[in-house]
């Protein structure tokens, strides 16, 4: 029994040295059956206890329906959780079915469905924390199955001691001791535990870096394991550093939009190429914390590929797909993450303007549109607009009512200064108006549906200030952004 003393002791100092929890914590331990898992809610019981940490556990395991041996070590759980008097959850995913209706390979389906249920039971439970049995071999597994697919910094730091997921904390316990430790643990306390044979079929990738690869390195690097998990810690210490670098610069930058983010061009140019991933993938991570998988589809190659997107010098607009929800759209120096389940496209808009004077607020444009009828006694100075969000009209010319509304197809206006008509469509691309904008800004046309002016665009060759105008019509386009 002294084993599993000398192991609370090592969880004991890991929990000091990274504040996995406070005391009086709720913690939801996820048991396979299996001796790691088996191992580490013993430890955790141990240290539950009020003259330790006080901590209240809840144990759950998840029922895959891979094989038929899995409801007989669903009841060994719950015999070992009734044993140590703590309440079980028991979840049976069927994930052969679940796979076959989404098309996804095993193991994601199972880490998916698994997940999902840990994080219902924290929910049920009110639980902080969610503990998981991962060890150092888990992590040397991983750190060698994501150099061998190409990997960044970020990803060969391996798994995190400490993470937040849904508001839960992920902590791995166990992350820095051996598997041959826990074994020895379960050995010399006579823990019970179940053996899943699945585990040395080479069927699975992870099965075949445990069983081929590591051991056939071993013969270079007899501490192949200890090594890689170095490597991890060393990595991860530089990228939780350019994570926060990138993170604090990135809030003084990001701007939140309707439908997503958006950010200047100049602000990722500026910017070293390590902190210009880091910009994307972050971005691409706030917008998929909406739903569950999203994530694991912002590789490299996508990152990269928006990243060469936004460094191109000619001006440009283009869209690209990251995944069935998210896009990110380039409109010449501006660039815009938008998330699907938020952009809906505008909703069309119509308002009417009367004679005399008044206000309306133009809620998709984000816009406060302001009119009002003023004499003119020819001073030229009166009619000159301070800027394109103001336009003077000669009322007498003008029919009334006029009509606030977007854009529609073939809209076309008579431009000032030039000859003949023009596509509203084509003014928005010579005047860099970005596409994700175009829909929803405002035009406004006379009753005849003759287009006027497009604020803050261009005005129309339609009721100018002439010698012999006496009234006029004043419009301004108010914006947030003044």
């Amino acid at each position: 029994m002294t084993k599993i003393y000398a192991l609370a002791g090592q969880v004991e100092q890991v929990v000091r040295e990274h504040q996995l929890w406070t005391p009086g914590s709720t913690i939801v331990v996820a048991v396979s059956g299996g001796p790691d898992s088996v191992a580490l809610l013993h430890v955790l019981h141990m240290l539950a206890a009020p003259e330790r940490h006080h901590l209240q556990l809840i144990v759950a395991h998840a029922n895959h329906g891979f094989r038929q041996e899995s409801v007989a070590e669903a009841e060994i759980v719950k015999r070992i959780a009734s044993d140590l008097e703590l309440p079980c959850e028991v979840a049976h995913l069927e994930i052969p079915e679940y796979i076959e209706r989404t098309g996804m390979n095993s193991q994601a389906a199972a880490r998916e469905q698994r997940y999902a249920f840990l994080h219902a039971t924290a929910t049920k439970y009110g639980a902080s924390h969610i503990a998981l049995a991962h060890h150092a071999d888990d992590q040397a597994e991983t750190v060698m199955m994501r150099l061998i697919r190409g990997s960044g910094a970020a990803g060969l730091a391996g798994m995190a001691i400490s993470r937040t997921e849904k508001n839960v904390e992920l902590i791995r316990p166990f992350l820095r001791i051996y598997k041959t430790d826990l074994m020895d643990c379960c050995e010399d306390s006579g823990l019970q535990y179940v053996t899943d044979e699945s585990n040395n079929s080479r069927k699975y990738v992870r099965n075949q870096i445990r069983l081929d690869v590591m051991p056939f390195l071993g013969q270079y690097n007899e501490q192949i394991v200890k090594a890689l998990n170095r490597t991890a810690d060393l990595l991860r210490a530089d990228s939780d550093y350019l994570e926060q670098e990138a993170s604090e610069q990135l809030a003084a930058n990001l701007k939140r939009t309707k439908g997503g983010y958006q950010l200047a061009r100049t602000d990722l140019t500026n910017t070293h190429v390590a902190l210009q991933r880091r910009f994307i993938k972050l971005i691409l991570s706030y917008l998929a914390q909406k739903t569950d998988t999203e994530s694991d589809s912002f590789d490299y190659e996508k990152i990269e590929a928006i990243r060469l997107g936004i460094l191109q010098t000619q001006p440009t607009t283009w869209m690209l797909d990251i995944s069935e929800r998210i896009q990110c759209v380039r409109s010449y120096d501006q660039i815009d993450f938008i998330h699907r389940l938020d952009s809906q496209g505008p909703v069309a808009y119509e308002y009417r303007i009367e004679r005399g004077h008044g206000e309306q607020w133009i809620s998709d444009h984000s816009g406060l549109l302001r009119w009002n009828e003023i004499s003119y006694d020819s001073d030229l100075s009166e009619v000159r607009p301070k800027h394109r969000c103001i336009a003077f009209f000669d009322a007498d010319c003008v029919h009334f009512p006029l009509i606030v509304r977007n854009r529609r197809p073939g809209d076309r206006m008579r431009i000032l200064g030039l000859n003949g008509s023009k596509k509203v469509q084509d003014i928005f691309i010579d005047e860099k108006i970005a596409p994700v904008l175009r829909d929803a800004w405002p035009v406004i046309t006379d009753c005849t549906g003759q287009i006027l002016w497009i604020p803050g665009v261009r005005r129309s060759a339609h009721a100018t200030v002439e010698e012999q105008t006496t009234r006029l019509v004043r419009l301004e386009l108010c914006r947030y952004e003044g």
